[in-house]
C-alpha cells in the first residue's frame, strides 16, 4: 500500500529374447487395455499435474493480494486505491489472469470512504467477512485510514455484502491509522490483527480481542515493533500480519520496511506463549523469511496471504512484488503466487521469489479447464448475449439468442486497469459499444472497433444469487433486454437500472 510516513544420451533397446507369457497373463493385458484410461492413469487429477502457470497472477491493480480457494474456484481481491472492491473468480490459478473483475462492494455508506487497501476475506459461522482499510472521502491521505468489515448474505465469496462495522479501537493514536486487518483464531477465540500506531509506537503489529468477527471486545495491544535493521529500510514498518497454522503451531508472517524500497520483505512470528494479546507470547525470527531476489528480478516481495491447493495437499503463498528496484507502493506492483514447503523443524520454508514468466506446476488437484472466454446468460429468458451472425463489421447488432456455444456468444473480458473491462467478441474480434456514445435509455448495444473510450468500457457488478449487472462506464446504465423479450433476435440496449431479471446476467465459462 501507499505509505506517506513509511512505507510488496538416449538409451538403446537391446534385442533380448523374452519367454512368451502364459495365456492368462496375455488376456489380462488385453482386458486392461480395454478399460477406460482413467482406470490406468488416474484420470484428470494426474493429467492436471502437467499443468503449468506463470506469474503474475494479476498485473492490473495487483497490490496487497488475498487469494482464497472455495468450492471449486479461486477468488482474488487486491487493493484498488478507489472506493470500491473488485473480485476475480476462476476454477484454475492460470485463469485468474484473464478472469473478469466483478465489483462486490461500492462504498456507499454515509461516511463514504476512498483509497481502499488490503481487502481480505475470512469464513466464520457460515458467512464471509471481508476486511479492508480505507480513508474517509475528502480527508487528506492517509491519516484517516481505518479498518472496515463487510458480511456476506450467504456462503458465496462473491457476495452480496452488507456493511457491518468500522473497527477503530479505543486507543489509536490521533492521526495514526489501523490497516491490514486479518482474523486470528486461537482455540475458540477470535482476534483482530492489524498494523497501527498505539501509545506512541512506531508502525507496529497490533491485536485486539473480538466478540464476533465484526465487534471488538477490548483495546489494541502491540505484539511486534520494527526493532531490527532489516525492518527499517526506508522507514520503520511492521504491517500486514497473516496467520499460518501447521501441526498445532501458530505463525504470523508480516511485512517489514517501507514498501517504497526493494527491501520490503517478510518476517515471521510464532505464538510460543499462552496469551496472544501479550507481546511476550510471540517469538520473532531474527532474519527475514522471504525477500528480494536480484537474480530473478523480483523486488519488494511482501503483503502476503496463504491458500491451499484444490486437493488440500499443498500450501501456497500469494504476495505482491515489483519488477525493478525503483518500484514503489503503487499499481506497478503485481500479484504472484508460489508453493512453499515445511522444514524438518516444523517452520515454513517460503524459498525465494520466482521470476515472472517462469512456467511453474499448477496447484495440485486442478481438474477444470482454464476459461478463455465467457458467455452471458439472461436469467429471465435463459438466452445468451449474442453478436448477430458473428459479424466482424462495425455496428453489428448485439442481441438475445438461444445459447448454442458459438463463438458469437463468447466474450473476453480485458481489464483496463480502472475497475472496468472491455468485452471483446470472439467471433467478431471487436468490442461491445453503446451506439453513439449515448447516455439515453434505449440506446442500442452493438459491436465496434476499439476506440478506447468510456462508452466501450463496462463494469460487472455482483448481485444476489450469483447474478450480475453489466453497467456502462460512461452512462452508468445497465445492459437491458428490450421490453423483457424472450424471442431470438430481441435487441439488447442500455437502460436505467430497474433491478429486474431482464437486466441481470449469469456469467458462464466454456
Amino acid at each position: 500500500m501507499i505509505h506517506f510516513r513509511s512505507r510488496r544420451t538416449a538409451l538403446r533397446r537391446t534385442a533380448v529374447r523374452r519367454p512368451r507369457p502364459p495365456l492368462w497373463i496375455a488376456l489380462s493385458v488385453v482386458l486392461l487395455a480395454l478399460l477406460p484410461t482413467t482406470a490406468v492413469t488416474g484420470g484428470p487429477a494426474e493429467a492436471a499435474a502437467s499443468r503449468t502457470y506463470t506469474n503474475p497472477v494479476k498485473a492490473q491493480k495487483g497490490a496487497d493480494p488475498w487469494l482464497q480457494y472455495h468450492e471449486g474456484n479461486y477468488h482474488l481481491v487486491a487493493s484498488t486505491f478507489t472506493g470500491e472492491i473488485t473480485m476475480r473468480k476462476s476454477p484454475t490459478r492460470e485463469g485468474l489472469s484473464t478472469a473478469p473483475s466483478v465489483r462486490v462492494w461500492p462504498d456507499d455508506t454515509p461516511s463514504r470512504s476512498t483509497n481502499i487497501w488490503a481487502p481480505e476475506m475470512h469464513f466464520a459461522d457460515g458467512r464471509w467477512y471481508l476486511y479492508y482499510s480505507a480513508g474517509q472521502a475528502g480527508a487528506a491521505c492517509c491519516d484517516s485510514q481505518r479498518t472496515h468489515v463487510l458480511q456476506s448474505a450467504g456462503s458465496d465469496p462473491m457476495g452480496p455484502y452488507t456493511y457491518k462495522n468500522i473497527l477503530t479501537g479505543s486507543n489509536l493514536v490521533p492521526g495514526g491509522w489501523l490497516i491490514d486487518a486479518s482474523l486470528l483464531r486461537v482455540g475458540e477465540r477470535l482476534y483482530l490483527l492489524g498494523s497501527g500506531f498505539i501509545n506512541g509506537s512506531r508502525q507496529s503489529l497490533v491485536i485486539a480481542p473480538l466478540s464476533n468477527p465484526y465487534t471488538l471486545s477490548g483495546p489494541f495491544r502491540v505484539i511486534s515493533s520494527p526493532t531490527l535493521s532489516w525492518e527499517s529500510q526506508g522507514g520503520s514498518v511492521n504491517e500486514s500480519p497473516e496467520p499460518l497454522y501447521h501441526e498445532g503451531r501458530t505463525f504470523l508472517t508480516y511485512s517489514a520496511s517501507s514498501c517504497n524500497t526493494p527491501d520490503y520483505e517478510l518476517g515471521r512470528l510464532e505464538l510460543t506463549g499462552a496469551d496472544p494479546l501479550s507481546a511476550a507470547s510471540w517469538t520473532k525470527s531474527p532474519s527475514p523469511v522471504f525477500q528480494r531476489s536480484d537474480a530473478a528480478g523480483v523486488y519488494g516481495p511482501g503483503h502476503n496471504g496463504f491458500f491451499t491447493s484444490p486437493d488440500g495437499t499443498e500450501n501456497w503463498l500469494v504476495y505482491h512484488a515489483n519488477d525493478t528496484t525503483a518500484g514503489g507502493c503503487d499499481n506497478r506492483r503485481t500479484t504472484r503466487a508460489q508453493k512453499f514447503t515445511w522444514r524438518p523443524d516444523g517452520t515454513p520454508d517460503f524459498g525465494t521469489p520466482v521470476a515472472v514468466g517462469t512456467p511453474l506446476p499448477a496447484p495440485a488437484g486442478e481438474t477444470a479447464a482454464t476459461p478463455t472466454a465467457y458467455t452471458l446468460v439472461n436469467p429471465h429468458s435463459g438466452k445468451c448475449l449474442d453478436l448477430a451472425n458473428g459479424s466482424s463489421a462495425d455496428g453489428a447488432d448485439v442481441r438475445l439468442w438461444s445459447c448454442n456455444g458459438s463463438t458469437a456468444q463468447k466474450w473476453r473480458f480485458e481489464d483496463q486497469g480502472d475497475d472496468t473491462s472491455r468485452l471483446v467478441n470472439v467471433a467478431g474480434g471487436k468490442v461491445l459499444d453503446v451506439a453513439g456514445c449515448s447516455e439515453d435509455d434505449g440506446a442500442e448495444l452493438r459491436q465496434w472497433t476499439w476506440l478506447d473510450n468510456a462508452c466501450q468500457r463496462f463494469r460487472l457488478i455482483a448481485g444476489a444469487g450469483g447474478l450480475l449487472r453489466l453497467e456502462n462506464a460512461h452512462s452508468g446504465k445497465a445492459a437491458d433486454v428490450a421490453d423483457c423479450g424472450t424471442r431470438d433476435g430481441t435487441g439488447v440496449r442500455q437502460w436505467t437500472w430497474l433491478a429486474n431479471p431482464c437486466q441481470e446476467w449469469q456469467l458462464r465459462t466454456g
